[in-house]
């Protein structure tokens, strides 16, 4: 296993993570220092993560995309060994996130967790290799950042449609408020998913 850790002595103890009801998905709070300027926090430390979940990740990409309210992004996933694991974030506006287990050995197979991430709580969801992933603005408009730990390839391209009645996932808004690329819009079925993603 690769071991990206650089040990340190000056632990960050803003930095909280708390389990999901799924398995290796944490949801991650900072402390944020505000003042008359403006603000700081720390949004990531790769140690105290460690220490905190015992999970090792060392993320090689970065991602940014701007939306308007209504836009849907998702469900997806990258296949087999070019799966990822995902640090999302809400830079400007409030986007409901949803992460969906597709993990076979899995308690929570087939199960979805849903928050929502805004620019002012600040929070973030680690989600982890093996899980599809989605979300939905609820604002007038979202900026949305994620680090991953796999380089994105577009030949391991999977996903699952938004609506999949096995899923039954709330988006918040109604169907007619959604804005769906077509490429989103031909995913398949939950079932056809499972069987094609390599996990």
């Amino acid at each position: 296993m690769k071991q990206c850790i650089l040990k340190i002595n000056n632990i960050n103890a803003g930095m909280k993570t708390t389990a999901t009801p799924l398995r290796d998905c944490y949801l991650i709070e900072d402390t944020v220092f505000a003042d008359e300027r403006g603000y700081f926090f720390e949004s990531f430390n790769q140690q105290t993560f460690l220490e905190q979940t015992g999970l090792d990740v060392c993320f090689v990409q970065d991602n940014q995309s701007a939306s308007v309210k209504g836009v849907l992004r998702g469900l997806h996933f990258q296949k087999g060994g070019h799966a990822q694991a995902k640090l999302v974030r809400v830079l400007q506006g409030k986007v409901l996130d949803i992460a969906v287990d597709m993990r076979k050995d899995s308690p929570g197979f087939g199960q979805y967790f849903a928050v929502e991430l805004t620019a002012e709580n600040h929070l973030q969801l680690f989600v982890p290799r093996g899980f599809a992933h989605g979300f939905v603005v609820l604002s007038a408009q979202a900026v949305f950042f994620y680090k991953c730990d796999n380089y994105y390839q577009k030949a391991a391209e999977g996903g699952i449609l938004f609506n999949d009645p096995t899923l039954h996932i709330d988006w918040q808004l109604p169907a007619t408020e959604l804005i769906i690329s077509a490429k989103d819009k031909v995913l398949p079925g939950w079932e056809e998913a499972v069987a094609d993603c390599g996990f």
